[in-house]
């Protein structure tokens, strides 16, 4: 099971840092990834992270804003989100993997439910 937390309202240029807690499953078995989905819009990869931590990949909208860990003595994921923007305004969902670190959700055999963030101007 994979609940995340942590969205919420912040104005332009705020921060927010969104949590992934993991239960039920080997935490560090699996790469790990945040997406989000706007209203209208696919889903859309945003960050992803090996089981080590030691390989990371952003998608270009939030390279050097967002910053992806995991904590594996916590079974939790990690995105902070620095200096947003209003075209950040989406449903955020984490979500875990079994084979390789990937951008594509289909790679994803797990998700969490979403977390709600909004970023007004």
């Amino acid at each position: 099971q994979l609940q995340a937390s942590g969205g919420g309202l912040v104005q332009a240029g705020g921060s927010l840092r969104l949590s992934c807690a993991v239960s039920g499953r080997i935490f560090s078995s699996y790469h790990m990834g945040w997406f989000r989905q706007a209203p209208g819009e696919e889903r859309e990869f945003v960050a992803a992270i090996s089981r080590s931590g030691s390989t990371k990949s952003y998608a270009d909208s939030v390279k050097g804003r967002f910053t992806i860990s995991r904590d594996n003595a916590k079974n939790t994921e990690y995105l902070q989100m620095n200096s947003l923007k209003p075209e950040d305004t989406a449903v955020y969902y984490c979500a875990a993997g079994a084979g390789t670190v990937s951008t594509i959700p289909l790679a994803y055999e797990y998700w969490g439910q979403g977390t709600q963030v909004t970023v007004s101007s």
